[in-house]
C-alpha cells in the first residue's frame, strides 16, 4: 500500500525527471508468459511514448533520487541548487511500479537517478531494482534504464540482462563546452559505458546464434540526449555528433532537448525566455533525414549554413539550394531521387516505385498515395505535366528558389518562427573595466 509520504516523494522525483527527453519504448517485444506480469506487445510521473507500430505507451518516468554529487550548470538537480530533495528506497520504487501497473496506469518504467556517493553505488541500486522487478515481482513489461557514467563493467553487464533499453546522455556535443558547464564530467566517461553496452549487445547476438534460449542483452539498444541552446554549438556540430553516434550498430535514437532556463543565476548559461522549440523540431527533422532519407550532414548544414533554416524544413531547404537536382520524373527516377523531393516520404516513395510498374502515374495517383502536392508539384514532373501536354511546367527552375520560398511558408509558421527569433540568445560575458 502506497503511503502519503511515498506519493510525495514520487511527486518530487517525477518533477525532477521531466527534463530527460530520451524516453522511448520501442525496439523490443516481450510476449506474455505464464507466471509473469505484463508484456510489451501490442497519474503522477506518467509520460507517453510511442512503439514502432504507432501505439501510445504509458511509462512511469521517475528518478531514484534527485540528490547528485555533480554541479552541472544546465541541470535542475545540481548539488548547489536549493530544491526539494527526495530519495526512494529500492523496495519503494519496486512497489510503486507494480502498484501502478496493477492499476493499469502504466505499461513500463523509465528509471534514472542522480549520482550519489559514487557511480558504482548508484548503479548498484538501479541494477537491484530492475533485477528484483524481473526475478522477484516477475514484471515482464518494458524497462528503460539510465546507465551511470563511470560505473563498473560488471554492473552494466548485469543491468543489461534485465533492461530493454539503456541510455547515457551526452548532453553537450563538444567537450570544451561540457567542461565549461560541467567541469567534473568529460566525454570519455559517457562514451565508455556506451562502448561497454555495445560490446555486450554484439556478444549477446553471437551467443544467441549458438544457444537459442540465451538471455537477451539490451534488446532495444541505446539512446542518448543532447541539449540544444545551452552552449554556442551550432546545428552542424550537433548533427555531426549524431551522425557519428548512428554509425554505432546499437544506437537507436538521439534525442534533442531545447534548453530550459532552470538556473538563470548561472552566468555561463544563455538567457532564454522560452526553450528554442522550433530549432529543436528542425533538428529532429534533420535527424530523420540522416537516418531514413540517405542524406549526409554536409548536405543539410555546411560552412555557409551552419544552422538549419527555422522558416522551412531541412529537406525543403536543401531542395531550394539545389535547383539543379529538379525536376524529378516520378515515372523514371530511382528511389533515392524520389526520396529527396519535398512532400514525399519513405512510404510514398516506395508506393511510387512499385505502382509505376503497372501504369504511368499522374498527379491524381500521387494525391491518393498521400503525397503533399502543395510542395511536391514544384519539384516533380509526371504523366500529365510532361512536355507533350498543353499544361505549362511551372517548377523551381521556372519560378527560381527566391520566388518559390515565400509560397511554401505558411503564415502560422512565419508567426511561430518570428516569436522564437525574439528570444534573447545572450550568453553572459565579462564586461571589460572602463578605461582610466
Amino acid at each position: 500500500m502506497l503511503t502519503e509520504k511515498t506519493i510525495e516523494k514520487l511527486r518530487i522525483l517525477a518533477e525532477s525527471a521531466k527534463y530527460d527527453v530520451s524516453c522511448s519504448s520501442s525496439g523490443t517485444v516481450r510476449k506474455g508468459k505464464t507466471g509473469m506480469v505484463g508484456n510489451t506487445v501490442g497519474g503522477v510521473g506518467i509520460c507517453h511514448s510511442f512503439a514502432d507500430d504507432g501505439r501510445c505507451i504509458s511509462l512511469l518516468k521517475v528518478m531514484l533520487t534527485n540528490h547528485c554529487m555533480y554541479d552541472c550548470a544546465y541541470c535542475i538537480n545540481r548539488r548547489s541548487n536549493d530544491i526539494r530533495r527526495a530519495t526512494l528506497s529500492v523496495s519503494e520504487l519496486e512497489e510503486i511500479t507494480m502498484e501502478f501497473y496493477r492499476r493499469n496506469y502504466i505499461e513500463g518504467l523509465f528509471l534514472s537517478s542522480g549520482v550519489v556517493r559514487n557511480p558504482d553505488y548508484t548503479m548498484e541500486r538501479l541494477t537491484a531494482i530492475v533485477r528484483d522487478l524481473r526475478t522477484v515481482h516477475r514484471f515482464n513489461g518494458y524497462i528503460h534504464l539510465k546507465s551511470i557514467p563511470g560505473a563498473s563493467r560488471e554492473l552494466l553487464n548485469e543491468a543489461g540482462h534485465y533492461a530493454d533499453r539503456m541510455s547515457v546522455n551526452i548532453e553537450i556535443p563538444k567537450e570544451s563546452s561540457l567542461k565549461l558547464l560541467a567541469p567534473e564530467k568529460n566525454h570519455q566517461s559517457v562514451f565508455q559505458p556506451m562502448k561497454l553496452i555495445q560490446q555486450g549487445v554484439l556478444e549477446n547476438k553471437e551467443d544467441r546464434k549458438r544457444f537459442r534460449h540465451a538471455p537477451r542483452f539490451v534488446p532495444a539498444g541505446q539512446s542518448t540526449q543532447m541539449i540544444v541552446g545551452a552552449t554556442k554549438e551550432n546545428d552542424r556540430d550537433i548533427l555531426t555528433m549524431s551522425s557519428l553516434l548512428y554509425q554505432q550498430p546499437t544506437m537507436r535514437r538521439v534525442y534533442y532537448s531545447g534548453y530550459v532556463s532552470v538556473n538563470t543565476y548561472d552566468k555561463r548559461l544563455p538567457i532564454l525566455k522560452q526553450p528554442p522549440l522550433v530549432r529543436e523540431n528542425r533538428l529532429y527533422q534533420a535527424d530523420w533525414l540522416l537516418r531514413f532519407y540517405h542524406f549526409k550532414v554536409d548536405e543539410l548544414v555546411d560552412d555557409n549554413h551552419t544552422h538549419l533554416d527555422l522558416d522551412i524544413d531541412p529537406k525543403l531547404a536543401w531542395a531550394l539550394r539545389h535547383p539543379e537536382a529538379f525536376p524529378v520524373d516520378i515515372n523514371t527516377a530511382d528511389y533515392e531521387q524520389i526520396l529527396r523531393v519535398p512532400g514525399i516520404g519513405t512510404k510514398s516513395a516506395w508506393l511510387i516505385v512499385n505502382s509505376r510498374r503497372f501504369s504511368r502515374l499522374t498527379s491524381y495517383d500521387l494525391k491518393k498515395m498521400g503525397i503533399v502536392m502543395k510542395k511536391a508539384k514544384f519539384f516533380i514532373t509526371c504523366h500529365e505535366l510532361s512536355d507533350g501536354y498543353a499544361t505549362p511546367i511551372v517548377g523551381i527552375n521556372e519560378l527560381h528558389p527566391e520566388r518559390l520560398r515565400p509560397l511554401l511558408i505558411s503564415k502560422a509558421q512565419q508567426k511561430k518562427v518570428a516569436a522564437e527569433r525574439q528570444l534573447t540568445l545572450d550568453f553572459h560575458e565579462e564586461t571589460p573595466p572602463p578605461a582610466p
